[in-house]
């Protein structure tokens, strides 16, 4: 086998986590393999493959290792202090954070639906934002199908897509403790806000699903709008779409489309109450995809409910599908 160094950045962290075990999961076939985390980090062992490993700190002493892919899940400013100066020395930096999506120099990659943008890298790849990730899944095999013209989101995103301490507010709400991650309760309530909010009304991780679902699907004038709402799921997000596709179709077309695309998973048996939910995608890697019907309310309008895990597909899996385009 040739020589793959492999590094994990953030690798003690929640996604970062979730990248250890994807790696070990899919039998990434590195053969030197290196896990980094901050300075308080240093010196623990993380077990990969029944083999322990040390956890390095991440300083300026990691540009002088021999790197050939690093996965980023520390966060936008370490990504934005290291990758592009490992990405300078050869090393192909790819990055879960928000830092480098809407960079044009970089790729914007969900391997089921451009996996050729990853070979048109400059050092940088970007993964995209966990929403959006299972959004364009759904989308693409219809935009090939019978073209888009508008795509309407509503996301109903779990407390572990704020990381770890998203995770303890509500686990703080179930036992009584008030909440410190979220701006308000997060149990027995939902929070119509994520991130911060823009000038024009929406918040950053509207305009995140918005521009970067013009970015993979390659249409930068899509008209696009989103609603992107906190609520008291552990993991896993949902997002209903309402999209208006370009040409006629019949809804069993639709589902058959959908349901020979690559990582979708369709279940669509309304009769008997058959449709995916968190808990159905809580811990896999698929896209599930239900509640297929005609928006009757305009020409040539579908609805669709889709739901990943946002951990995995939506940053670690997503991320190491990536690594493996470039093997």
């Amino acid at each position: 086998m040739k020589r793959l160094s492999l590094a994990v950045i953030g690798a003690t962290g929640m996604v970062g986590g979730f990248f250890v075990k994807v790696l070990e999961e899919r039998n990434f076939p590195a053969t030197d393999l290196k896990f980094y985390a901050s300075p308080r980090s240093a010196g623990k062992k993380i077990l990969f493959k029944n083999k322990e490993y040390n956890i390095l700190a991440l300083n300026d002493d990691i540009f002088n290792e021999d790197i050939d892919i690093a996965l980023f899940a520390a966060g936008g400013d370490i990504s934005a202090q290291y990758a592009p100066m490992l990405a300078k020395k050869g090393v192909v930096c790819i990055d879960n954070s928000s830092k480098f999506r809407m960079d044009a120099s970089v790729p914007l990659v969900v391997p089921e639906v451009n996996a050729d943008e990853a070979k048109k890298h400059d050092g940088i790849i970007a993964n995209p934002n966990c929403s959006t990730i299972q959004s364009v899944v759904a989308l693409a095999p219809l935009q090939k199908a019978f073209g888009i013209k508008r795509v309407s989101y509503t996301t109903y995103q779990a407390v572990s897509g704020a990381g770890q301490e998203g995770a303890n507010d509500l686990q703080r709400g179930l036992d009584g403790l008030s909440h410190q991650k979220f701006s308000h309760p997060i149990y027995n309530n939902v929070i119509p806000q994520i991130d911060i909010f823009t000038e024009n009304g929406y918040t950053g991780e509207e305009m995140k699903m918005i521009k970067e679902t013009r970015k993979i699907l390659g249409v930068q004038d899509l008209p696009v709008t989103a609603t992107c709402v906190r609520v008291p799921i552990f993991n896993a997000h949902s997002v209903s779409i309402n999209v208006e596709l370009v040409n006629t179709f019949d809804v069993k077309d639709v589902v058959q489309v959908l349901q020979n695309a690559s990582g979708v998973v369709v279940m669509n048996d309304w009769a008997k109450g058959e449709y995916p939910m968190p808990i159905t995608a809580d811990g896999k890697d698929e896209v599930y995809i239900g509640r297929i019907r005609r928006d009757e309310s305009i020409a040539n309008g579908l609805n669709m409910w889709v739901v990943a895990d946002n951990v995995r597909k939506g940053a670690a899996t997503n991320a190491v599908q990536i690594a493996e385009l470039l093997i």
